[in-house]
């Protein structure tokens, strides 16, 4: 799966990279009981979660909206990232943000994580016993988020 993104990383309370986007590419790795039949569950209910999620994030300017050291200012058309003295303006329509503290494919691994291991029900229904997402910026740059049933 993938999205493509804009962002930018903040490093300090006076350092940020500059804007640019990435083609992201999302992996999941789920280990579950194999049943009688050979099969583990229907992973295609995982395919189609993942697909929308990645469909949600897909054309946006990515915004963390937890960082301390970025504020976000919103009107009715705009969304304005105030950093280090900055005021970065955005068309509201082209923002996502996120209930992340920075936009990083850490912080994605983690929020696509939660997401899909948010039913406990579900996880347990289909013995589940573990679930990774990878998220890559690009060849051999990537990141992943771990659950693991205790």
């Amino acid at each position: 799966m993938k999205f493509s993104a804009g962002h930018f990383t903040i490093f300090s309370a006076t350092e940020r990279e500059r804007l640019h986007g990435h083609n992201f590419r999302v992996h999941v790795i789920i280990t579950a009981e194999i049943l009688d039949n050979g099969m583990c569950f229907d992973y295609v209910i995982y395919k189609k979660r993942l697909r929308k999620l990645c469909d949600a994030w897909d054309e946006y300017m990515i915004l963390p909206t937890q960082s301390p050291y970025l504020q976000i200012e919103q009107t009715e058309s705009h969304i304005y990232a105030h950093f280090n003295g900055e005021k970065i303006p955005f068309l509201a329509s082209d923002v996502l943000l996120l209930p992340v503290a920075n936009a990083t494919v850490e912080e994605f691994a983690r929020l696509m994580l939660e997401s899909l291991t948010s039913d406990p029900q579900e996880l347990a229904e289909f013995r589940i016993h573990a679930l990774t997402v990878k998220v890559y910026s690009g060849p051999g740059q990537s990141a992943a988020s771990s659950w693991e049933k205790v």
